[in-house]
């Protein structure tokens, strides 16, 4: 019998079979036809990258400012030892680890608009206290704070904006958002300058006047957001219904299915929880963010003992941040427009290697000081391009949520190892410190590898059909009730929506 006029079969899943089985049309009503898609990417570009890149300016500010006002004899006033300092470090890091999971849960479950703008003017009031604390304890405890509450915005953030773009549109936007790091870098040193300028005003230090005026500064930021975040692309109100249409039909011919929306399932969590892929991302932003962490919390000592006094010391921090700002902003950019994510990671990671191997075997000031450039390159590009890399190899709006936030977790916790190595009495040359953040890199190199060639391997066996589901009924009840048990779907938009990027028709970005 001809196969056009037999009963329905089931039948295996391909690529020719997805214009058999095509998904439901969202929203098919609206007609999206006058719709420039170049104009919708500029006005979502507009209306998104800009401030949200401003708040990240702030945190990477706030968190990271303390290692500017050590400068001015934040120790000396609060009577710390050197290793209460190092712990003052690393005590934000565990709150900021521990809360990153459930405040991407929150965040997709309530609007951004209100969550991220409730998480910034809480840790603005934490980090204006943070100047007027007068002990040790003091400043524990509001470091402890600041990290509870700045704990949603960075993996928030990234999972919020993977919301908006395609698989490959996604990366320059994170890149672009995390430069605000490598600004806030920059912005850090001069400010520190200037505010030491207030040293003595109102009675306090110029340390305390550095966590009092960035403090206040993201309060007012973060009562702005309310009215400045918008929310998901299905309810943004400052586009038509057209355009939001238009954003949902783009993200789920991307294979980014429940961009149309997805009820909460613990069977969502779970699936990160369990899957290869988040943890090997883990082990791969760990080897970035530990560096990352060591390199701005103690790039102005590294500088200051390379017989630079504070003021001068903190200015020449700004020319090394302005270049990791470029190369970051250049290495998202050309994943996404010709892909290869993991052996752009690979090759600046091995950058990075050789300017901490100059690090620790020079003792001239003038190429250790080149060498922090070469660093740079394995460290500030490789983050949002690792982040990128996971969000694009994850499908199921929970499920990534959840992906991003236990890799940016994991990597984080490891701050609290870059805040302890270093240490006063190793001094000038900080051997142990160079040493640590080196080994994090080269395990990054062998992580960012593995990951690609098993993304390669899995693209592999589904290209030859070893991980096909059953498509369609077969006209047999109970056929059918076994395939449906058995994770086979009436179509291909079941399958999608049930399977996400575990679907034989997904293929992982490289």
């Amino acid at each position: 019998m001809d196969s056009k006029t037999s009963a329905p079969a089931s039948v295996h899943v391909s690529e020719n079979v997805t214009s058999i089985h095509a998904p439901p049309l969202y929203n098919a009503d609206v007609d999206t036809s006058g719709v420039d898609e170049r104009k919708l990417l500029r006005k979502l570009d507009l209306a998104l990258i800009p401030w949200l890149s401003f708040l990240y300016l702030l945190s990477f500010l706030d968190r990271t400012s303390i290692g500017n006002a050590k400068l001015y004899h934040l120790e000396a006033d609060l009577h710390m030892t050197d290793n209460q300092y190092l712990i003052s470090l690393t005590v934000f890091f565990f709150s900021y680890a521990i809360f990153e999971v459930p405040s991407n849960v929150f965040l997709k479950r309530l609007r951004p608009s209100v969550w991220l703008s409730l998480l910034m003017f809480l840790w603005g009031i934490m980090m204006t206290v943070q100047g007027l604390v007068h002990n040790y304890g003091g400043l524990l405890g509001m470091r402890w704070m600041l990290g509870m509450f700045e704990a949603g915005l960075f993996p928030g953030v990234n999972y919020y904006l993977s919301c908006w773009y395609k698989r490959s549109e996604f990366g320059i936007r994170a890149a672009i958002f995390f430069s605000a790091a490598t600004v806030s870098g920059a912005f850090g040193g001069l400010l520190a300058a200037a505010i030491s300028n207030m040293e003595g005003v109102g009675g306090k230090p110029a340390w305390a006047w550095i966590f009092i005026l960035e403090g206040l500064a993201t309060v007012v930021a973060g009562a702005a957001s309310f009215f400045i975040i918008q929310d998901f692309p299905d309810t943004a109100k400052f586009l038509t219904e057209a355009e939001r249409t238009l954003v949902i039909r783009r993200l789920q011919s991307d294979d980014q299915f429940s961009a149309a929306g997805e009820t909460l399932k613990w069977k969502y969590i779970w699936k990160s929880l369990l899957d290869w892929k988040t943890w090997i991302g883990m082990v791969i932003y760990m080897g970035a963010d530990m560096p990352l962490y060591a390199f701005s919390l103690f790039l102005p000592s590294i500088i200051h003992e390379l017989r630079f006094e504070a003021t001068p010391a903190n200015l020449l921090t700004v020319p090394v941040y302005f270049f990791a700002c470029c190369i970051t902003c250049l290495v998202g950019f050309l994943a996404d427009r010709y892909g290869h994510r993991g052996y752009l990671n690979i090759g600046f990671l091995c950058l990075g290697c050789a300017g901490y191997v100059i690090l620790i075997a020079s003792h001239n000031a003038a190429l250790s000081y080149f060498a922090v450039y070469l660093a740079t390159c394995g460290i500030y590009p490789v983050i949002p391009n690792t982040i990128a890399w996971v969000s694009n190899n994850v499908e199921g709006s929970y499920k990534r949520s959840v992906s991003l936030a236990m890799v940016i977790s994991f990597g984080n916790i490891n701050g609290a190892v870059s805040s302890n190595v270093y240490r006063a009495k190793d001094k000038p040359w900080y051997p142990l410190g160079h040493g640590l953040v080196l080994m994090y890199i080269v395990i990054g190199i062998l992580a960012s590898t593995t990951y690609h060639f098993a993304l390669r391997a899995e693209n592999a066996r589904r290209d030859r059909g070893e991980r096909d589901e059953v498509i369609g009924k077969s006209g047999d009840p109970e056929l059918d009730a076994q395939n449906e048990k058995n994770g086979r779907f009436d179509s291909v938009a079941d399958a999608k929506r049930e399977k996400g990027d575990e679907w034989s028709g997904y293929r992982y970005i490289l």
